[in-house]
């Protein structure tokens, strides 16, 4: 068997480790916007308003980018869409740091950088980490999703520093520079689409063994007819509640504390402890994402998630904040790393780009629709309860929908056309 290693470690977790360093980058930065809005709204005389409307247009142009990151991945290439998205985030770097007016800043720092960070986002990322890894897929996309985990925490307090000490436009240059530094090199020298045979089977899992690799049951399928199955569906409505969840509790999770007697320091350390949680916490669910069905764990993920929204609402002390936030945090990063490896499973690593960006085209509308429902809920009927029981409501049922799906790893199906 033909395996790619440099010494004892198989070459796909280099891949692994480049690609999570790219997603710290890309997802760090595109959920760090925080530090930039106030600085940015000062200087170009903007109102809150008018840039939270250029930040959420923004959110669904990244979101919209994801599909066309999908079919360039798969028709050219990871490592091509990679340095096409580094080329288009240079440049639209250097136009938000020029841009004297509101629509030019809407253009370039709202759609063209969106759309940049979306060709070097997750989506891009993922076919390339699926090809190279059947035995641990699951561990090596939830390693990957670890990325946007530390990039929320590092990303943000490290923005915050140097934007207070340099202003937002040198900080933006000096990301900009790191960000070209750290990308090309990985994507010339480390990114590999072609992966070997046996991918990362031991010796006897590709003579037939129990772990030799399922068949896609689905595979057989064109991207558009994948779209209308009832699994991506289902995958799909999954990732509408966790951009809906997740994105409600980065914009109104302080907001809603504070407003329920907490001091504001408090109710961003019980937020952020929530990431903190998360990043330790994909190692253990990465192992069991390849031992346990993963339709199992997804749905126990939603479930648990909707139940912390629900707790969140509740909280009488800090102590009872700090220990809700800590369970949450043990299932905030594991969706999207699933869903993925669901989508590899049932419809082949061929399509997987091209059918997680779509998919995940409707986590940036479920983030969209749930910005807007934090502020109108709260100024219409005085409670945070709207946002935060519809998000657990919805999460409810993306756990029970996801108990439905087919876990392709467990059952062999037949090649087409044999019996």
């Amino acid at each position: 068997m033909t395996r790619q290693q440099t010494g004892p470690l198989y070459f796909g977790w280099y891949i692994v480790a480049a690609a999570t360093t790219i997603t710290l980058l890309t997802v760090g930065m595109r959920m760090g916007i925080g530090p930039f809005f106030k600085p940015i709204a000062e200087d170009l005389g903007l109102s809150r308003t008018t840039l939270s409307t250029i930040v959420a247009l923004g959110m669904l142009a990244y979101g919209i980018g994801m599909p066309v990151a999908g079919f360039m991945a798969q028709k050219y290439g990871s490592r091509a869409v990679l340095l096409l998205g580094t080329v288009i985030v240079v440049l639209s770097s250097i136009w938000s740091v020029n841009a004297t007016d509101p629509f030019s800043f809407f253009l370039a720092f709202g759609i063209l950088l969106s759309l940049g960070f979306s060709f070097t986002s997750p989506v891009a990322l993922t076919p390339v980490i699926s090809r190279w890894f059947t035995r641990q897929r699951g561990k090596a996309l939830f390693y990957l999703s670890t990325g946007s985990m530390a990039g929320i925490a590092v990303m943000t307090p490290l923005l915050t520093f140097t934007i207070e000490r340099y202003g937002w436009q040198h900080t933006l240059i000096g990301f900009t520079v790191l960000f070209v530094l750290l990308v090309i090199p990985a994507a010339l020298m480390i990114i590999r689409d072609e992966a070997p045979e046996h991918t990362d089977l031991l010796p006897g899992d590709s003579a037939g063994g129990r772990s030799a690799p399922p068949l896609a049951p689905l595979a057989q399928l064109t991207s558009l007819a994948a779209m209308r199955s009832l699994p991506f569906c289902k995958i799909a409505l999954g990732l509408f509640a966790c951009g809906f969840s997740m994105n409600l509790l980065g914009s109104h999770g302080v907001p809603m504390l504070t407003d329920h007697g907490f001091d504001p320091i408090t109710a961003a350390l019980g937020i952020g402890l929530i990431g903190l949680v998360a990043i330790p916490s994909t190692l253990v669910l990465g192992h069991l994402a390849d031992q346990v069905p993963r339709r199992n764990l997804l749905a126990a993920i939603y479930l648990i998630r909707g139940l912390g929204f629900i707790g969140l609402m509740m909280v009488p002390s800090v102590w009872y904040l700090y220990a809700v936030a800590a369970v949450g945090g043990i299932v905030w990063a594991g969706s999207i790393a699933l869903s993925s490896a669901i989508l590899a499973d049932v419809y082949g690593i061929r399509s997987v780009g091209v059918l997680y960006g779509w998919a995940y085209l409707g986590h940036q509308v479920g983030a969209m629709i749930s910005s807007w429902l934090g502020g109108w809920g709260y100024e219409t009927f005085g409670t945070h309860w709207v946002a935060f029981g519809s998000a657990a409501a919805i999460l409810a049922v993306a756990g029970m929908v996801s108990l439905r799906l087919p876990d392709a790893r467990f059952f062999q199906q037949p090649e087409p056309g044999r019996a």
